[in-house]
């Protein structure tokens, strides 16, 4: 009969029972560090002259981020909150209908037409082509070595660590 006996087996089995938890924080650590990096990028590049100028700050305001665990996963996400409507027919681009214009402060709309001030009760517009002016997709593009490598640098660093080095 052959025996087979493994000095250090107990730590062995203690270091492997721990690696779901150490990896689950230490990926979860870095999602959150690389989604405020591509918040940044979106709020303060894109939606500040990269993509788009900001004119009210409404679409720049709307921009969340959130990093959710949620068993074994870590997922992060940056996203409009919806409270700038506008904002994904400039993510994607899009027609939009004609409609009327009515003032909703005063009793007239007041328009600017060949350098002279003139009042309408309503305006009928015909509708609009928007270009897509990706500020969401185009942050993401931008930041993905960024990514790739940020998350490879924290599972090499992890393995060393197990590794006593």
């Amino acid at each position: 009969m052959l025996q087979l006996s493994l000095d250090g087996q107990n730590d062995l089995i203690d270091r492997f029972s721990a690696l779901p938890g150490q990896l689950r924080a230490a990926l979860a650590g870095k999602a959150d560090a690389l989604a405020q990096s591509l918040y940044s990028a979106v709020v303060d590049d894109k939606l500040s002259g990269g993509v788009l100028n900001n004119l009210s700050g409404a679409l720049r305001n709307s921009i969340r981020s959130q990093v959710i665990q949620q068993g074994d996963q870590v997922s992060a996400s940056i996203f409009s909150d919806g409270s700038a409507p506008y904002a994904a027919i400039h993510e994607y681009g899009g027609k939009t209908a004609a409609h009327d214009i009515l003032p909703d402060k005063a009793r007239a709309l007041a328009l600017l037409i060949g350098g002279k001030m003139a009042f309408a009760r309503l305006v009928h517009h015909p509708g609009s082509e928007i270009p897509e002016r990706s500020y969401l997709r185009s942050a993401l593009d931008d930041q993905d070595g960024v990514i790739t490598q940020g998350f490879a640098e924290t599972l090499t660093d992890l393995a060393r660590k197990l590794n006593g080095g």
